[in-house]
């Protein structure tokens, strides 16, 4: 059995693309207003927009226990799976990932855990290349090594309509927060190493979502690239930003995906979020004889 690839909730794959690279989702916990439950299990976005919308509102997060993570990781071992590579959020955002490296610190290495350094297909993208090197007979060192390739070829970039959600969640510091109340401007956000900073400040939504297309065609640069939309509660902004988006790269966009932001994402984020990761390709390497494929 080849490597198994395990991440976390707020990797937000498309169900089919879970299924088809056979990949494990550890769920983090969301409170809501009082209500916990297991992300993508128990509470959904739909749950996070009508609790973060109410006059009073209280949300937080917590990792999964190193014991879940243990449990999952011994489950596939036992199955067959020839080690584990365990691809989760930003250990700034999280301690998702010093559980999971609890857990492996059990197990010998037979588990290897990546800091993808960011959240929502920013992670995303580097377990789908973790399941890709497993898939083709990569080693436990090979996969982890593809996911940390991926890491560092993708980029995250976020608009939100208040930063006050980041600011209660401890996500960003109070002057930020304040700065982007004072002036009444519409912040984007970015993760250069794996914590949320301040890249860009507009005006109105709209210059919003113009603005996270031009990064994004920066971040591309000459590269395919595939491209992740996420949105909360903002499905005809997240329409806008793909449709836009795809115009200005043309063909060199590869894979599009677009879904709302889960529970997790949303408690930190609020309604409004709107989500662009672009995923640069590697270069294919040149035809024998040094020939560039054509």
């Amino acid at each position: 059995m080849p490597v198994a690839v395990v991440t976390d909730s707020t990797a937000y794959l498309p169900p089919e693309l879970v299924q088809a690279h056979r990949l494990t989702v550890v769920p983090l916990t969301v409170v809501l207003n009082g209500a916990e439950g297991l992300e993508g299990v128990e509470i959904f976005p739909a749950d996070a927009t009508r609790a973060l919308s109410g006059r009073r509102v209280s949300a937080s997060t917590s990792r999964p226990a190193p014991e879940q993570f243990a449990r999952t990781y011994r489950r596939l071992l036992d199955a067959g799976a020839d080690g584990v590579v365990s691809v989760h959020l930003s250990a700034e955002l999280s301690g998702t990932v010093e559980a999971a490296r609890l857990a492996a610190d059990e197990l010998g290495g037979r588990v290897a855990v990546v800091d993808s350094r960011s959240t929502g297909l920013g992670l995303g993208f580097a377990v789908i290349e973790a399941a890709a090197a497993a898939a083709r007979g990569e080693d436990l060192d090979g996969v982890r090594r593809a996911a940390a390739d991926a890491v560092d070829r993708t980029t995250i970039y976020f608009y939100v309509d208040t930063l006050e959600f980041l600011r209660r969640g401890g996500r960003i510091n109070a002057a930020e927060a304040l700065l982007g109340t004072a002036l009444s401007v519409k912040p984007i956000m970015h993760m250069p190493d794996g914590a949320i900073v301040l890249r860009d400040k507009v005006r109105t939504a709209s210059r919003g979502v113009a603005r996270l297309v031009d990064l994004a065609v920066e971040a591309a640069g000459d590269a395919e690239v595939d491209l992740g939309v996420h949105h909360l509660a903002a499905p005809e902004r997240a329409e806008a930003l793909r449709a836009a988006l795809v115009e200005r790269l043309g063909d060199r966009v590869r894979e599009t995906y677009v879904s709302e932001a889960g529970a997790v994402v949303a408690a930190h984020a609020g309604p409004g979020l709107a989500c662009v990761v672009v995923h640069r390709r590697p270069a294919a390497p040149p035809e024998p004889g040094g020939r560039d494929p054509e």
